[in-house]
């Protein structure tokens, strides 16, 4: 699903006409962020236009109308942690495409012991 207006292309003609983009969705999303999740890639990339999903339909990701709707959620107390969060659209084979995550495991592991 897409969080905010910034995640899909056409965010008003989709708004709670569209699964993937209902308020009902929204709420929930809010929700696991309010509990203590951290969106990784708006946290590195607050104001960045990417998507990881385009429809087949229409040349969608030849046109860039996509939609983002793959997340690493990472718990407050980790994101600190967290090198860095893309999207990687260059890559074909699939109507979404790959996100990675870097994290800093030794950090990690110093925290653990």
């Amino acid at each position: 699903m897409a969080h905010r207006p910034i995640d899909l292309k056409n965010d008003k003609a989709n708004y709670n006409k569209t699964a993937g983009y209902t308020q009902i969705e929204i709420d929930g999303m809010d929700a696991m962020i309010n509990s203590g999740f951290v969106d990784s890639f708006r946290y590195f990339h607050p104001n960045k236009v990417a998507y990881t999903y385009w429809s087949y339909r229409f040349n969608a990701r030849e046109r860039n109308i996509g939609w983002r709707i793959d997340y690493f959620l990472i718990s407050e107390a980790l994101i600190s942690k967290v090198k860095s969060v893309n999207i990687h659209p260059e890559f074909y084979g699939s109507d979404h495409c790959p996100i990675s995550l870097e994290i800093d495991l030794l950090a990690i592991e110093n925290r653990i012991n």
